[in-house]
């Protein structure tokens, strides 16, 4: 009884552990850092180990429609995508990672490195992802690798504009989706832009 009173006082005394240790995005990697439009940018963890998500993104439920649900794969051919392997596309400048949410919630905080491509003008804005105007539509060719994210797992911009780039022709499998989004993003305290 002795040896457990004085193994509890050292770990009162001594505070938790986890408090001192830092938050990292992998066991490897504290932060990466990526170019933006306004130059390089640090990712990483936000260090406080109380953080929560506020305001609308700790919010859960949303009336469906319009907030329904999406699937993983909101189209046949696109690849579904995590946090790691979103930061690998913002590192890679071969890849051009989309948010395709409307202006207003981008200017609100986007993740760095993203471009804005509204849903609302996916189609028209091909070229800028390598399509080429034909006279049939696009020809997109060589279209370049995207990903492409909005709100969260209940957001239907993303999935809307990466239906209608295939529509347009656009290659599927040079389509990666993060469906947890925004509201993912900020769950694991990455560094938000614009805020």
């Amino acid at each position: 009884m002795r040896r457990l009173l004085s193994a509890v006082a050292v770990l009162v005394l001594a505070g938790p552990a986890w408090a001192q240790e830092p938050v990292g995005i992998t066991r490897e990697f504290m932060s990466v850092t990526v170019e933006t439009a306004s130059g390089p940018r640090e990712i990483s963890r936000i260090q406080d180990t109380d953080h929560v998500i506020e305001d609308a993104w700790g919010r859960t439920s949303r009336p469906c429609p319009n907030f329904c649900i999406q699937p993983m794969t909101p189209a046949e051919g696109v690849t579904p995508i995590g946090e790691l392997e979103l930061i690998g596309f913002l590192q890679d400048p071969e890849v051009t990672v989309v948010d395709s949410r409307t202006p207003d919630w981008f200017h609100g905080g986007t993740i760095p490195g993203a471009v804005n491509m509204p849903y609302t003008q996916m189609t028209d804005r091909l070229g800028e992802l390598g399509c080429q105007i034909d006279f049939d539509g696009w020809d997109c060719t060589q279209a370049v690798q995207v990903a492409l994210f909005c709100n969260g797992p209940w957001c239907g911009q993303s999935p809307t504009a990466i239906r209608r780039m295939i529509e347009a022709g656009y290659p599927a499998e040079r389509i990666h989706y993060y469906r947890p989004g925004m509201q993912g993003w900020r769950m694991l305290g990455l560094t938000v832009a614009g805020e």
